[in-house]
């Protein structure tokens, strides 16, 4: 056992399962890993790789599953480590505060490029709008020079034709021009990603949404609550509080309650599920989609697919899509639907920085009410109000973000 190591690998996973799971080694080897939560397995794993002997670590979406206090504490644990840490997210809040370098792989015309931004993410937006301004600069210089050149071309072979002495500047001009044209414009840039989403809303009655002594069976506390018209509210808290049941239960599905939850007058609910569960639209092509479930044909539903960049996918099975695909999709159903209240369950999960961005400028734009659980951080500080459920099944409300159940009070 000491030869292979055992003991000192022992001693690792004790001190990665009593971080990550608050029991020793010795109570937690005979779990099975299907036993554990989401979160509990990354943070096992991150524990595991942070702890080990490599010198270098690649994770991919490191932060995925982690409530907001594993996040934080990943974050530190990057700051911190001596390791080289090359990791893919999603997250701005983890990029803003744990990247000290950017690589971003973007689309490009011969299929991808990547480009390294040597400053953390504070500076990348401005550094890539720079960096694109350049790429412009440059097209334009080789355009203006290689009008120059064909314009000295025609000039040279109007004055050789009447003089024989220009005949060997002429040829010269020529030489330039082919050459020019041989070594070619600057490189394509590679392609910005331009997405546009275009919420509407309408307007309803003052009270969007009305909660009376109400309790979802087993997982809250009975509380009353009032959310008017054009309000943001983000509904935080601890994974299996009951935030998603609470938004299920306002989109009209069967969620095991007591007390009253109502919609008020002309509010149309619109449901993003986090999941991207919805077995209705499987074995259809979006634009299927798009056909029967908003009677639109090919000359509405392309140009706004188009605005999502879906075009290339609308022949494609709602299920072959990725994640980010389905998210970009389930928005887009939502303007389709005209819905007035938009009741969105972790949004901006699968979502890649430029279309993180695009929903929050849609968003703002929005006429009508947004209630939006999520653990983004980034994301909920552009709301309003911040409902929070306890892992002790009281609601509360708080007058900012709110991650570790402090400072809060009892909703009215």
């Amino acid at each position: 056992m000491g030869d292979a190591g055992g003991y000192a690998a022992e001693t690792l996973w004790d001190a990665c399962t009593v971080a990550a799971l608050g029991v020793p080694y010795d109570r937690a080897q005979w779990r099975g890993l299907t036993s554990l939560s989401g979160g509990e397995q990354k943070r096992l794993a991150l524990e595991a790789l942070l702890r080990g002997d490599a010198e270098v670590l690649l994770l991919d979406e490191p932060d995925n599953y982690l409530d907001v206090p594993g996040k934080e504490w990943l974050e530190e644990q990057l700051r911190q480590t001596p390791k080289t840490v090359l990791f893919v997210s999603h997250d701005r809040e983890l990029l803003s505060r744990a990247a000290t370098r950017i690589v971003a792989v973007e689309p490009a015309p011969g299929g991808s490029d990547t480009w390294v931004h040597g400053g953390g993410f504070a500076t990348f937006h401005r550094a890539r709008d720079e960096r694109f301004a350049r790429f412009d600069e440059l097209r334009r210089r080789w355009d203006e020079r290689h009008q120059q050149l064909k314009k000295l071309v025609l000039t040279l072979r109007e004055q050789a034709k009447f003089n024989d002495g220009m005949a060997s500047r002429y040829q010269a001009a020529q030489t330039r021009l082919r050459r020019f044209e041989e070594a070619g414009p600057p490189p394509e840039p590679p392609r910005r990603q331009e997405i546009t989403m275009r919420l509407r809303g309408g307007r309803t009655g003052v009270r969007a949404v009305t909660a009376k002594n109400l309790e979802l069976t087993g997982l809250m506390q009975p509380f009353d609550l009032e959310v008017f018209y054009g309000e943001r509210v983000a509904v935080l808290g601890s994974n299996g509080s009951g935030k998603s049941h609470f938004l299920r239960l306002l989109a009209g599905e069967e969620v095991a309650h007591t007390g009253d939850a109502t919609l008020g007058a002309r509010v149309v609910p619109g449901h993003f599920a986090q999941t991207h569960a919805h077995p209705e639209l499987q074995g259809r092509t979006l634009v299927e989609i798009l056909r029967h479930e908003h009677a639109a044909d090919l000359g509405r539903s392309m140009p706004a697919l188009r605005r999502y960049e879906l075009q290339g996918q609308a022949d494609q099975r709602f299920e072959s899509l990725s994640g980010g695909q389905q998210a970009r999709f389930q928005v887009l159903l939502l303007e389709f639907a005209g819905s007035t209240a938009l009741l969105l369950d972790e949004p901006t999960d699968n979502l890649d920085l430029e279309s993180a961005e695009a929903l929050q400028d849609a968003l703002e734009a929005y006429d009508g009410t947004v209630l939006a659980v999520t653990h983004d951080r980034w994301f909920a500080r552009s709301f309003d109000r911040f409902l929070v459920f306890g892992s002790d099944g009281a609601v509360r409300e708080a007058p900012e973000p709110v991650w570790h159940e402090t400072r809060v009070q009892r909703a009215r």
